[in-house]
């Protein structure tokens, strides 16, 4: 498709609201997830720590003859 200038590009022959509004979504959407998995990655990250440093207090007051 050819535009004669940018306000016909940025009409996009009187659908342009719409065609930007998708693409507003779209971006929206795909920031949103990126922000959740890298919440999510810390979190469970943090999961796995306080996980393997429990296994670790276990694992040496079974050593020192505890429980």
């Amino acid at each position: 498709m050819f535009f004669q200038s940018w306000s016909d590009f940025l009409n996009m022959g009187g659908y342009g609201f719409y065609v930007w509004l998708s693409y507003g979504v779209s971006l929206a959407a795909i920031v949103g997830l990126i922000v959740q998995s890298y919440r999510g990655k810390k979190t469970i990250f943090a999961e796995v720590k306080r996980e393997l440093a429990r296994e670790q207090r276990l694992q040496a007051n079974k050593t020192r003859g505890g429980l």
